[in-house]
């Protein structure tokens, strides 16, 4: 990525950005060649489109440095805030009968899907600064990296326009690309978006509805469990178990039989131990299928964790403020 990002400032982009020429990358040629033949695209209109994108230097430094590389006591801090916590509630008020209504459908809680969105974009207020156009060609033809996997998505996202009859211009997201109040990637947005109140649109950056019944979607294909617990911590002593897969690999059975606290779970369910980085000794913690499901959405064991403390936190919040009303 250094490399690469001297080389850009060598050719005089330096923040502000050139349009994309077709001579100096040759991946945005054979794209536009693949979409033409495979999808029926107007290679004129696609290099007329392309001519109007952007490589951004400063998307290719950022790729190298994000926030799931900090340890968990200090990836917390910027998730578990109390403003964060406190729009959460007002969020949960505001949109109560849309947030039941998916729990209904989807089975998700509303906790769970409003920690999410508070997450991903503090509830909708920070969806991104960059042209999703922008963002795209940058990772797919100047990131070799992970250029195969932006290519897919830059694919994706134009057929996603076309199917929403967006103009690919318009839309904003952040620096990889990911789009709305949930920061879906075109290829979640075309899979998992939902017109959730009927309109006739799928519009995850204006319409709570369709954000919200969109995260229960996706969460509920994703393999969510109604009524099945999340995460719990354990003792110190469970750390000899811990591992750093994602998917569950013990039984609580298996756990208990290992002289585990975990009578209040059933045998049956699948669970992992994970460690975590805590300011003064390691957290350890029990994650259940359902913390797994939320991984599927951010493949991060610190990302899972932030928005599971954070849901109980707003819930926590949420049964202090109906309890105050009644009394």
């Amino acid at each position: 990525m250094r490399t690469t990002l001297a080389l850009c400032l060598l050719l005089g982009w330096g923040q502000s950005s050139l349009g994309l020429s077709l001579d100096q990358y040759p991946l945005a040629a054979r794209f536009i060649e693949r979409m033409a033949a495979r999808y029926r695209f107007d290679p004129t209109g696609l290099r007329s489109l392309f001519a109007e994108a952007q490589i951004k230097p400063t998307i290719l430094e950022v790729m190298d440095r994000p926030a799931e590389t900090k340890p968990w006591h200090q990836y917390r801090k910027i998730f578990l805030t109390e403003r964060r916590i406190q729009e959460g509630v007002r969020f949960s008020q505001r949109y109560r009968g849309l947030l039941q209504k998916a729990k209904k459908i989807y089975g998700v809680d509303p906790e769970i899907i409003v920690a999410v969105l508070g997450v991903e974009t503090l509830y909708g207020a920070n969806t991104g600064s960059f042209r999703v156009l922008d963002a795209l060609s940058t990772l797919a033809f100047a990131y070799p990296r992970r250029a195969e996997f932006f290519s897919r998505e830059l694919e994706q996202f134009l057929l996603l326009a076309r199917e929403e009859q967006l103009d690919p211009r318009r839309p904003q997201g952040s620096y990889a690309g990911a789009m709305g109040w949930p920061q879906f990637m075109p290829s979640s947005f075309r899979r998992y978006a939902t017109d959730f109140d009927g309109d006739g649109q799928r519009d995850l950056w204006q319409n709570p509805a369709d954000v919200i019944g969109s995260v229960a979607n996706y969460l509920a294909q994703s393999g969510w469990q109604s009524r099945q617990p999340v995460a719990v911590p354990l003792p110190q002593q469970a750390l000899k178990f811990a591992n750093t897969e994602l998917t569950p690999k013990f039984t609580v059975a298996e756990l208990k039989r290992q002289g585990l606290p975990l009578a209040a779970y059933p045998d049956e369910l699948a669970a992992n131990v994970l460690k975590l980085d805590g300011e003064n000794r390691p957290e350890i913690w029990l994650g259940f299928h359902n913390f797994y499901v939320i991984t599927r959405y951010n493949r991060s064991l610190l990302y899972a964790m932030a928005v599971y403390q954070l849901a109980e936190a707003i819930q926590s919040q949420l049964q202090e403020v109906q309890h105050a009303q009644k009394n």
